[in-house]
């Protein structure tokens, strides 16, 4: 035991004793003594912060710039929608609260895709149209290249279009562009709109029309796929809410919805709503980790003081005396590691537009505030706390006799322990359900955390038992194998740090791999890569004969699911995040029989002939919606198809054996009972690349109306997304690695002085220091095998489960990938354990026995 250090404790009772609470030289002496344990417990507090402040700053960003003006997204107070033109009622209830005053203002739009064309014919592209009326939009803005306001540049015989029209199509202001049957000059270039500031969810271009061309460009038929809006602007923000509710009351519910900027959805405000709450988890979870890390370090740090505790003991500390001293040495190196968490995650917070480019507005700014550094450091305090308190805690285990004994402190649990981890993970839950601002998913993510670190510590403490029994051949392994159980060592706690952050990392790449090899690398040669949809009952022949005889058509009926045996379907938010919903317009069909990728799951035919050779009216659902709806065969379900109601009997349920890329329904029919319905067709054909440009052209000359889905294109961009959102969520959770780096290091410093015994204990007994290397080695070596096995199996697991219950895909382990993680994972665990005990082979025998004997 260092001389200083007993005798700066004899110090600080003296001082005591005059009634000073701290000394601050017996601190700073300990802090100085300890201070690589110091350094990593302050480099564990600063990465459980930093990516935690990152998010946050980031997040009050997204909701400042883009997501946070609730009105200027929706362009309204008050928005009504619905894929059919308003009906009289919620048309007239409308007209009437204008004329009484309460609206200032109303826009309508229009939107839906086409193929617009150059005059030559030479260029096509797929985009995005919407039709607006003067003065759209109420809130918000639409910036234009000339700077002049959306409804001064779109005036009749023009169009305003996105600068991505311009490049793609090799126009310029001025040039005219083919938009179903009009010819329409190009006016002016949008540089921001307000309502759609990043495109994320489009399958083309922005081009805006003004409404005055809507019937020119006869583009809107019977069946097509339109969504009508009309936004409207109260005169007093209060009656909000009053006016919706009446507007509400006069529309046809399931076909029109009513809603305000407060309650109604937007994809792009979901869509960094998810990816942050995904990240935040990441960012949770890496705090948990290098929580651990804190816990480990402190532990070991108290651990190397042990011989100082057991003589201030000896000389009449109270245990107050030192819970107060090691407390304020614990917070001194939090708000050290906080400031630097903090710190570290505001420069992060300055990197993260340039890590998410492609998914913000160019010119995005972010703002670092004082708050931002405040909320860190009072955050970095609390958590602090939290993970201490078990290491202090253990400061009244350490008895006097350690002074004589060469042995560990009494490692006994009594009632306290239980009570103060049972006070810890209420405060984690509380922390974790803030932070995420939801409580079941806190609840279920502080759970699912929980049984994952239980899951590897139940692992670890099995090869450990097992390890302790374990006495193989060559010495070097033999005793890489007793380091590994000595006691002191941090083995278990690295075993389970490294391995869940590793199993998370593998798996999150396991998922976009399977995703990615399903849905773009796999897509199958024989599949559908062109879709044509809005084809008119009368276009259908004529569409056939100029595409080719090998071309699937389906008929298309919108509908929407009003019942199940007579129990109404609940309307649920719009903005729910996850999944399907019975609640949304359904694509019903019919036809007599299955398609070749279809098969029965209950039900001996499609449908049931009676005894008449008569077919009742029947439907069949595909077992994925039969198992959104609990359906089963025999169920009634009742359908509004434009209002008219249509009741049929649950007769089969079918199954799919290919890829969703081909054609499906959830819903089919006898063709006796839909073959008048008000109906388009759909279209599905196979071309080679090269040959779609130039039939997209045909199709749109011909029939400007039909909208054309071009998978392949399609399939290119979804791969750029993904691995854009992939690559963004592998550099966050990177970071919970780092805590096993920082573990494993803090085991190795921590055990320093018997590592250096028992190298020099080989070096007297004639080893050489090749051979205390390899002992390093193999115990480095193990650690990572141990790591590495443990990630792959429960990532694979994870891979597993993820993809066949609610992906639904087919799984690809991926075997290559995985042993290539797992190999660098034991290269990187061997490489920093053989670096951080590269100085105790250093060692000279002679030196370490004399300052032994010196004691």
């Amino acid at each position: 035991m260092p001389i200083g250090s007993s005798s700066c404790a004899m110090d600080a009772l003296s001082r005591r004793g005059k009634g000073l609470m701290l000394d601050w030289r017996f601190l700073l002496r300990e802090i100085w003594q300890g201070r690589k344990q110091a350094m990593i417990f302050i480099f564990c507090v600063a990465l459980s912060l930093a990516t935690m402040v990152a998010l946050n700053g980031f997040r009050r960003d997204i909701d400042r710039g883009i997501t946070g003006d609730a009105r200027a997204l929706h362009g309204g107070d008050i928005i009504l929608h619905s894929h059919y033109e308003l009906s009289p009622g919620l048309r007239q209830a409308v007209e009437r609260v204008q004329r009484q005053g309460r609206v200032a203002q109303a826009a309508d739009t229009w939107s839906f895709y086409s193929l617009i064309r150059s005059v030559n014919d030479q260029d096509t592209l797929f985009a995005n149209l919407k039709v607006a009326t003067v003065g759209y939009p109420l809130y918000g803005r639409v910036e234009l290249q000339s700077g002049r306001r959306l409804d001064q540049a779109l005036q009749p015989g023009d169009v305003v279009v996105a600068a991505d029209v311009l490049h793609r199509m090799r126009l310029q202001i001025g040039d005219r562009l083919h938009i179903g049957e009009a010819t329409l000059r190009i006016a002016d270039v949008v540089t921001y709109e307000s309502a759609r500031p990043v495109d994320l969810f489009s399958f083309g271009p922005r081009v805006f029309v003004a409404a005055a061309d809507l019937e020119a460009i006869d583009l809107i038929r019977k069946g097509s796929r339109v969504s009508y809006e009309t936004v409207l602007k109260v005169s007093r923000e209060g009656e909000v809410e009053e006016l919706a509710a009446v507007l509400k009351d006069a529309a046809v519910a399931g076909q029109e919805r009513v809603e305000t900027y407060r309650t109604a959805g937007s994809r792009i405000k979901r869509f960094f709503d998810n990816l942050l709450f995904f990240l935040s988890l990441i960012s949770l979870f890496t705090l948990l980790l290098a929580g651990i890390g804190m816990q480990s370090s402190l532990t070991a740090l108290l651990r190397e003081k042990e011989m100082t505790l057991a003589i201030v003991k000896s000389l009449g500390a109270t245990r107050g005396f030192l819970y107060r001293h090691y407390l304020v040495l614990a917070l001194v190196l939090g708000m050290v590691g906080s400031a630097a968490g903090s710190t570290a995650g505001l420069l992060l917070e300055g990197y993260l537009p340039r890590l998410f480019a492609g998914l913000l507005p160019p010119g995005s700014r972010i703002e670092i505030s004082l708050l931002d550094l405040l909320e860190g450091m009072g955050l970095g305090l609390a958590v602090v706390l939290f993970f201490t308190f078990l290491p202090l805690s253990r400061l009244n285990r350490v008895k006097p006799a350690v002074i004589f004994k060469r042995e560990v402190s009494d490692g006994s649990r009594r009632a306290a322990y239980y009570l103060t981890r049972a006070a810890g993970l209420v405060f984690l839950t509380v922390l974790v359900v803030l932070q995420l601002r939801d409580l079941e998913i806190g609840l279920w993510f502080v759970g699912g955390s929980l049984a994952l670190i239980l899951v590897m510590s139940l692992l670890a403490r099995a090869v450990l038992q097992f390890a302790r029994r374990w006495t193989p051949h060559p010495l070097a392994l033999r005793l890489a194998v007793r380091s590994l159980v000595r006691p002191g060592n941090a083995t278990r706690a690295i075993v389970v740090t490294l391995s869940s952050a590793l199993a998370i990392l593998l798996a999150i790449f396991l998922l976009e791999r399977n995703l990615r090899q399903t849905f773009i690398d796999s897509y199958p040669a024989e599949a559908p890569n062109l879709f044509s949809l809005d084809i008119q009952k009368d276009q259908r022949d004529g569409f056939r004969q100029l595409v080719g005889e090998d071309v699937q058509m389906f008929p298309v009926i919108r509908a929407r699911l009003v019942s199940i045996n007579g129990k109404a379907v609940q309307r649920e938010k719009e903005d729910v995040p996850r999944g399907d919903s019975l609640t949304r317009e359904f694509n019903l069909t019919y036809r007599d029989d299955l398609l070749p990728d279809e098969e029965l799951l209950a039900g001996r035919a499609l449908f049931r002939t009676g005894e008449n050779g008569r077919i009742g009216l029947q439907v069949s659902v595909l077992d994925t919606v039969a198992e959104m709806g609990d359906m089963e065969i025999g169920d009634v379900l009742r359908f509004s198809i434009q209002g008219v109601p249509l009741e049929a009997e649950v007769t089969s349920i079918r199954t799919r054996t290919r890829s969703k890329l081909y054609p499906f329904f959830y819903f089919v029919f006898p063709p006796a009972f839909l073959e008048k319905a008000p109906q388009t067709y759909f279209a599905a054909l196979h071309r080679p690349r090269d040959e779609i440009p130039a039939l997209e052209s045909r199709i749109v000359t011909a029939y400007p109306n039909v909208s054309i889905i071009n998978m392949a294109a399609s399939a290119a961009e979804l791969g750029g997304l993904m691995q854009k959102l992939s690559g963004i969520i592998r550099f966050f959770a990177g970071f919970s690695l780092l805590a096993g780096a920082l573990i494993l290091v803090s085991s190795i410093l921590a055990t320093r002085l018997a590592r250096v015994r028992e190298a020099v204990y080989y070096k007297v007994l004639g080893a050489r220091s090749s051979f205390v290397l390899a002992v390093f080695v193999h115990e480095n070596l193990l650690l990572g095998l141990a790591s590495a096995i443990f990630a792959v199996v429960l990532a694979q697991v994870l891979n597993w489960a993820v993809c066949r219950f609610v992906l639904e895909i087919a799984v690809r382990p991926d075997w290559l990938a995985t042993l290539t993680a797992a190999t660098v994972t034991v290269a990187l665990v061997v490489l920093l354990g053989v670096l951080s005990s590269a100085l105790l082979l250093r060692q000279k025998p002679a030196d370490f026995l004399r300052e032994q004997s010196g004691e």
